[in-house]
């Protein structure tokens, strides 16, 4: 049953718990009103009979009074007649109207009293049944039905026979004295009106006593109906006691059906939610071993197998990480070991061109340090040419400026003895010729000077183009440091890179305290190793820039040169 919910969806799953939980107090409530209502209809029902039962009996309580009353009244009526005082055809009227009153009201008591026995007698009646129920819930209230059945049984078995037969003997009685007077018009004497009057007056004396003992019992039935009626306009135990119950049922069921909805709840959707959060609290301690239990199909089965793979990925890429790392610090400290002696000038290092990122490093710098060599090479012969023809023309140079004092010297001397050629025509004949042969020497001279400065333009063009070749060749080394600081650039943000990722892992392991240590050390050797390839290709970083600036300085010179000889 529980995997059945399991592999409902959540929403589907909480929807059902909700409605279900909504459904069941409603449904308990409804009952408990219909039954409420039911109760209630039941206990009106009971006020309206007990409420026309209390009616009825005081309704005929007075009947009965009246009708003894009209029966006294009838009695007084027939004696007055009897003494002969009173002539008036009126009160013969009145006395066959209460006679008629009396025996109407006699049917009458008698069927509401048959019909009040069958209808309204607690002990036996099915209309009283819902007031029987309300009395007999209290104990208290027992005794009105035992004191209604008794009353009734004496009125209708004994009181009211009794009394309805002395009534129609007294009538009876009456009637015929009246009849007599009316008829025969007989005039009694007071003898004779003493001894009617004696003989009905005991007829009535005993309805009196008949009417006394009825009308008590009849009274006995009117207390109990007022009793009744009050027991069943209160509210007691039989109208409270039924809904406490039925409530407290309602309550107990619909606290069951919380509690089972609330199990089922936490076993398909809580409990998997506390292993979910207590596997991350192990990842956050660093245990990558953590798994989470996959059960069901639901969205929490969707969570765990994704945290589950997430988990294997992320162990699958901290086991690549550390082998990279590690082949990345055997490939770097292989190159810096490779490399470190050209920073010592020895140009004939090459570093092993592998297939991997640093392999286009090693190239670009095995490259670098032929074109390097192959410059430094270029320069010497560069220098070692600019050296003899500078040298050649320095000596050219020497001579000339050698020829020129000797021709000044000559000039001098020359002028000294045209000063004196006034004194000596002779000598001037033998300076002429003197300075004849000097004028020619310097000719000579002259002319080797012109050649040697021919040859020293010549050899000025050659530096030119020597000068330019080798100017091509620095910018293109400085283009290939370029690449190789390019290069550097990655290998830095690599370092910087596994730097964080390390960083990052120490954090975590940090975070997790003592079951995270394993996992921080590895995570510092990580770091350490990073922060030493980063050094490394900082040191290569060095190594270009410095071999980049006396290419810079050679490029210079090479321009410097080539705008001097061009």
């Amino acid at each position: 049953m529980l995997r059945f919910f399991s592999n409902i969806p959540i929403f589907r799953r909480l929807f059902i718990a909700f409605a279900v939980v909504a459904a069941i107090p409603s449904i308990v409530i409804i009952l408990l009103g219909n039954f409420y209502l039911t109760s209630l209809n039941s206990h009106g029902q009971a006020v309206q009979t007990s409420f026309d039962a209390q009616s009825i009996a005081s309704n005929q309580l007075i009947n009965l009074q009246r009708m003894n009353a009209l029966l006294q009244t009838r009695q007084d009526q027939v004696t007055a007649s009897l003494s002969g005082v009173i002539k008036d055809p009126a009160l013969f009227a009145s006395g066959a109207l209460i006679g008629s009153d009396i025996e109407g009201r006699q049917t009458d008591f008698g069927q509401v009293l048959t019909e009040y026995k069958n209808n309204y007698t607690l002990a036996t009646s099915d209309n009283m049944s819902n007031v029987r129920n309300i009395l007999m819930s209290d104990i208290t209230n027992g005794s009105i039905i035992t004191d209604q059945q008794t009353a009734l049984n004496n009125v209708t078995t004994k009181q009211w026979p009794a009394y309805s037969a002395l009534q129609k003997q007294v009538l009876n009685q009456l009637q015929t004295s009246d009849d007599a007077i009316r008829q025969q018009g007989k005039v009694f004497t007071p003898a004779e009106v003493n001894q009617i009057f004696a003989n009905n007056y005991a007829t009535l004396f005993k309805a009196n006593l008949a009417f006394t003992d009825l009308k008590n019992s009849w009274q006995h039935v009117v207390d109990d109906a007022v009793s009744m009626g009050k027991a069943v306009t209160a509210i007691g135990a039989a109208e409270t006691q039924p809904i406490l119950i039925s409530t407290t049922i309602a309550a107990f069921f619909i606290i069951l059906m919380v509690l089972a909805t609330g199990f089922v709840v936490n076993l398909t959707i809580t409990q998997p939610l506390r292993q979910l959060a207590s596997m991350t609290r192990r990842i956050a301690k660093g245990d990558t071993s953590a798994r989470a239990r996959t059960t069901g199909h639901d969205e929490i089965y969707l969570v765990a197998t994704s945290m589950n793979n997430m988990l294997d990925n992320i162990v699958r890429l901290i086991q690549e990480t550390q082998a990279q790392r590690d082949n990345l610090q055997a490939q770097v400290e292989k190159l810096v070991s490779e490399v470190s002696g050209v920073g010592e000038g020895d140009l004939r290092v090459q570093a092993e061109v592998t297939a991997d990122a640093l392999g286009v490093l090693a190239d670009s710098f095995n490259y670098m340090v032929e074109e390097l060599g192959s410059l430094v090479v270029r320069v010497k012969t560069v220098a070692h040419e600019v050296e003899s023809s500078t040298t050649a023309i320095f000596d050219r140079l020497t001579q000339l400026v050698e020829t020129g004092d000797i021709q000044l010297n000559q000039i001098s001397n020359a002028t000294v003895e045209v000063e004196h050629m006034a004194d000596s025509s002779h000598q001037v004949a033998d300076r002429a010729e003197v300075l004849y042969n000097v004028a020619r020497d310097a000719r000579q001279s002259a002319q080797g000077g012109r050649e040697a400065v021919q040859q020293a333009v010549e050899g000025m063009g050659r530096i030119h183009e020597n000068v330019q070749e080798t100017s091509t060749k620095v910018q293109t080394l400085g283009e290939r440091s370029r690449e190789i600081n390019n290069i550097v650039e990655v290998i830095s943000g690599i370092a910087h890179q596994t730097n964080r990722l390390a960083l990052d892992a120490a954090i975590q392991a940090a975070m997790a305290g003592e079951n995270g240590k394993g996992f921080g050390a590895v995570a510092a050797d990580i770091r350490r190793l990073a922060e030493r390839a980063k050094d490394q290709a900082s040191m290569i970083g060095r190594i270009v820039r410095g071999v980049r600036e006396e290419i810079g300085a050679v490029a210079v010179s090479m321009q410097d040169t080539e705008r001097e000889t061009s």
